[in-house]
């Protein structure tokens, strides 16, 4: 049986959702898109715990009156109530275990909109060529989770690859996913500009963000230095005949933004905000968390072989996620998108550790 707090806890939850859903009724919510997405936000939040919480308390009755009928019957009746009773004693230790899993800390960034940063690193034009595989990756993966995605800035390579690009993902459960992509991964493969078949090893970044809400970063224009230039192609052409590329560079962090992919200057220079806002919400939480833990690592690393979170093997067409130590031989799959198998084992292993205190 739950304690006093957490039955405490539970109560107050019921409370903030009843009136939460009545408040996305109100006009005033529904005319203020913000607060609209927050709220609802917020909504599918306790929607979970509270349909767990109502299923907990239903379990509970049905064990006290199945215990009175147990004490006042006899034969064949007490053995048919012991059986009832078996099954919701067993329910209700299983609804425990589900509300001490929802009642962990939430990550602040659940329910919000994804920036995804693909970079090649080391390995020259085959980091580039293996970062676009990424970038295909997680558009399948996207599609097959039913998410909204757009691309935000693209840097084409000479060979079809991506030198950077960047995706914006909307999805209820995009964050809680796509957060644990971040970090180097490596590809092990014959390049195509490999002439005697060799494998070689390269490696591509992933950064990722969570977009920041208006009212969260607070960015003044006289922190920023704002470079306007030609777009450029593969192999540094022109690619457009008007100054529209933009560079941003916020001055007390030393961030860097750069957008080209829009003909507009005002598109570009939107886009850049947007990411830079992104990266400034990240820089704020990453500062709150290494004031907490100073060993934690950034997510980016320097890109080297040696740090990795993933490794690609084409050879063997396998997979493997160094972080839990998961292996798959079906890589060909995963590049296709089918990701699954390897995101729920992450949700798995940031929940064990939460319930085990490894983690905030």
């Amino acid at each position: 049986m739950l304690d006093k707090q957490a039955l405490g806890r539970l109560e107050l939850l019921e409370k903030e959702y009843n009136e939460v859903v009545e408040s996305l009724g109100s006009p005033e919510v529904l005319s203020n898109q913000n607060k609209l997405r927050s709220i609802s936000r917020r909504h599918k939040e306790l929607e979970q715990i509270v349909n767990a919480y109502r299923r907990y308390l239903s379990t509970m009755g049905d064990i006290s009156t199945a215990k009175e009928l147990f004490a006042e019957s006899s034969g064949v009746d007490r053995e048919l109530i012991r059986i009832e009773l078996e099954s919701a004693e067993q329910t209700e230790v299983d609804i425990e275990s589900e509300l001490k899993a929802l009642l962990l800390p939430k990550d602040p960034n659940d329910g919000k909109r994804v920036i995804v940063e693909i970079a090649g690193a080391e390995g020259g034009e085959e980091a580039r060529l293996f970062a676009k595989d990424l970038y295909d990756m997680y558009v399948h993966f996207a599609d097959a989770r039913g998410w909204k995605y757009e691309v935000l800035g693209a840097m084409p390579s000479e060979r079809g690859g991506y030198d950077k690009v960047s995706l914006l993902i909307d999805g209820d459960d995009a964050w809680a996913r796509m957060k644990h992509e971040g970090g180097p991964h490596r590809v092990q493969r014959v390049p195509v500009t490999e002439s005697q078949g060799r494998i070689h090893t390269s490696s591509a970044t992933v950064t990722v963000l969570p977009e920041a809400d208006p009212l969260e970063v607070d960015i003044d224009d006289k922190d920023l230095k704002i470079d306007i230039y030609r777009s450029a192609g593969p192999g540094g052409q022109s690619v457009n005949t008007t100054d529209s590329a933009v560079r941003i560079t916020h001055l007390p962090t030393g961030i860097v933004v750069a957008m080209q992919d829009e003909r507009s200057q005002l598109q570009n220079r939107a886009r850049a905000m947007q990411v830079l806002a992104a990266r400034l919400l990240a820089y704020q939480q990453e500062k709150m968390q290494s004031e907490r833990s100073a060993d934690r690592r950034s997510q980016v690393g320097g890109g080297g072989r040696s740090e990795k979170i993933r490794t690609y093997n084409f050879k063997d067409n396998r997979v493997t996620d160094h972080r839990i130590g998961m292996t798959l031989y079906k890589l060909d799959r995963v590049l296709l998108g089918e990701l699954d198998e390897i995101s729920d084992a992450l949700l798995a292993h940031e929940r064990a550790q939460q319930l085990a205190g490894d983690i905030d």
